[in-house]
C-alpha cells in the first residue's frame, strides 16, 4: 500500500499509531475549510453543537470557545480519533462544557430536538446512507437548528481528475452541489443553502430544521 493510499483509508478510519498522528494532522490540514464554512453560520454563546467526524478534536474546540455557555459534543466512529478528540479537549471536558463519545452517524447517542447546531467537516463522503444519515441528524436538531456538511471536494469538471482519483484511492463517495441540495431537501430539510468557493472546489451544505 502506497503512502497515499495508506493516508486516505486512515481518513475513513484511524487506527493504531499512524492513525492517531493522521488524527492530529487533520487538526491542521482541515483548518481553513472549517474556518471558511463556519463563516457562513451563526453560532450564539448559549448553544448546542455537535460535531460528527470529530477526528483530532480541533473544531469541537473551536466551537467551545463560541459556545461558552452551551455545551459542544463532539463523535468519531474511530476509537482512535475518540482518544485524540478527548486528549485535545482535556480541560474543557473536566469543566463540563464539551463531551466526546464513541457513535456513528447512522444511529445518534442524542434525545430528539438536542442541538442548535450539528456540523461535519471532512466526513460525510464516508458515510454509510447520506440521505438517511441526514434524517437523523434532523431528527436531534431543534426547530430553527441547522445542519452544515463543509467539504474541501465537490464535484466538478475542473477538478474532477484529481477528485476521481483520490476517490478511487480513498474508496469514498463525493458529490456536487446540486446533489448536496436535493440530499438536504429528500432529508426533510425545510430550507437549503449551498456556498462554494470554486478556487479551491470548497463546499457548506447548509440545511435548516424549520
Amino acid at each position: 500500500m502506497g503512502i497515499m493510499e495508506k493516508m486516505l483509508k486512515q481518513a475513513a478510519m484511524p487506527t493504531g499509531r499512524f492513525g492517531a498522528f493522521w488524527a492530529r494532522l487533520m487538526n491542521i490540514g482541515h483548518s481553513s475549510v472549517t474556518r471558511w464554512g463556519l463563516g457562513h453560520i451563526s453560532i450564539s454563546k448559549s448553544d448546542m453543537v455537535l460535531d460528527i467526524g470529530c477526528g483530532g478534536g480541533r473544531t469541537v474546540n473551536t466551537l467551545a470557545k463560541i459556545a461558552t455557555e452551551g455545551k459542544v459534543y463532539g463523535i468519531d466512529y474511530s476509537q482512535v480519533s475518540v482518544a485524540v478528540s478527548t486528549r485535545k479537549n482535556k480541560k474543557l471536558i473536566e469543566k463540563g462544557q464539551v463531551k466526546v463519545l464513541h457513535a456513528s452517524v447512522d444511529s445518534l447517542p442524542f434525545s430528539d430536538d438536542m442541538f442548535d447546531l450539528v456540523i461535519a467537516v471532512e466526513s460525510c463522503y464516508f458515510w454509510p446512507d447520506l440521505i438517511n444519515n441526514l434524517k437523523e441528524i434532523r431528527r436531534v436538531l431543534k426547530t430553527g437548528g441547522s445542519a452544515i456538511l463543509v467539504n474541501a471536494m465537490y464535484r466538478d469538471e475542473r477538478f474532477e481528475k484529481r477528485n476521481s482519483r483520490l476517490a478511487r484511492i480513498g474508496d469514498f463517495t463525493y458529490h456536487s452541489a446540486e446533489e448536496f441540495r436535493g440530499f438536504l431537501r429528500d432529508a426533510g430539510y425545510s430550507s437549503v443553502r449551498i456556498e462554494v468557493l470554486e478556487s479551491k472546489n470548497w463546499i457548506a451544505a447548509i440545511g435548516t430544521n424549520t
